[in-house]
């Protein structure tokens, strides 16, 4: 009798420790590592993989796509992580040769990736848009000795136009281009943001394009110690430009941005959210979801963030837009 008792209430107890846990347990991967967040039902991924193409590690791309990778693996158990890049050429073809789901691009890289021009010798079909993101500002910045006040004034100047094929390097060029230039009049150096910094500050060179959201972390350090001046692009000469260029638009760096006493007119260009074509429908709908759904967290992880709004993620797309982000749109329209 004793025997059946302790039976029976060690069967009982076993029940309510199930019971309590839900049934499930936790198996650690065969690799070592901690196991996957576990998403909810009706919450998973088709894809087990969420790789997203930033850029440089200190930049807001990085910043704001580490964020955005943490808050994908918690929702969906999915393994999700950022690849850092040399930006916008090299994440878009990342997508192409299927080694990234996502990435974070420049407009103008985009728009030639479609159109098959400069850095792309063919139309890239493989990739599609999701949203159009906060704009990323050029940022001309050189020293008060140096007598740079505007693009005009970089005829035979050494100057870091952005690291080779980066989308820094894709706009300054075609900036340097609507000032009557080419890399010819200039001595070019392919400069990442940080070591464009160092050369500055260094007198490695006389000026450095670093096009970013606002602020740029480089620049913020640059400016402790440094006689930094940031050099204008007159709004006119913008307009011109986007006559060819219909993605540069004129906004103004604000005062006090790097300590400067007013605002300084320069070129922007929106950014882009992109997927790989190949990810289905659902996937992509509850990406887009949660992308605008966490707006809040990644406005946290850097203030670029904040430029980015519901309300116009759709305008400016130079991509065709990914059909689970339509059905995200169209959702939202009819609420």
């Amino acid at each position: 009798m004793r025997t059946f008792k302790h039976a029976a209430l060690l069967a009982t107890t076993l029940a309510a420790l199930a019971a309590c846990s839900g049934g499930d347990s936790a198996t650690k991967p065969a690799d070592g590592s901690a196991p996957a967040a576990t998403a909810a039902a009706g919450d998973k991924l088709n894809t087990r993989f969420v790789t997203i193409a930033t850029g440089g590690a200190s930049g807001p791309y990085n910043i704001i796509a580490t964020a955005l990778a943490e808050t994908y693996a918690k929702q969906f158990g999915v393994n999700s992580k950022t690849q850092t890049t040399g930006a916008s050429v090299e994440n878009i073809n990342l997508i192409n040769q299927n080694k990234a789901e996502m990435a974070f691009v420049m407009s103008d890289v985009l728009s030639d990736a479609v159109n098959g021009v400069n850095s792309f010798p063919q139309k890239i079909d493989t990739v599609e848009q999701i949203a159009a993101l906060y704009p990323n500002y050029v940022q001309v910045v050189t020293s008060g000795k140096s007598g740079i006040k505007t693009l005009a004034d970089l005829r035979g100047k050494r100057v870091a136009v952005g690291a080779q094929n980066s989308g820094v390097e894709v706009n300054a060029r075609n900036l340097i281009n609507g000032f009557g230039m080419t890399y010819d009049d200039l001595k070019v150096d392919y400069l990442g943001y940080a070591e464009a910094a160092d050369a500055l500050k260094s007198g490695k060179i006389d000026a450095a394009f670093l096009t970013s959201g606002l602020p740029n972390s480089s620049l913020m350090e640059l400016q402790q110690g440094f006689d930094m001046q940031l050099v204008s692009i007159p709004a006119d000469r913008v307009t011109d430009i986007a006559k060819d260029k219909p993605y540069f638009v004129s906004l103004v760096i604000p005062k006090g941005t790097y300590g400067n006493a007013e605002d300084i007119p320069t070129a922007a260009i929106r950014n882009a959210l992109v997927v790989n074509k190949s990810l289905s429908e659902d996937d992509v709908y509850r990406l887009t979801k949660s992308f605008f759904d966490n707006l809040g967290v990644l406005q946290t992880a850097h203030q670029a963030a904040k430029e980015i709004s519901l309300d116009s993620a759709k305008d400016g797309f130079v991509a065709p837009m990914h059909p689970g982000a339509k059905k995200y749109y169209d959702e939202v329209a009819g609420q």
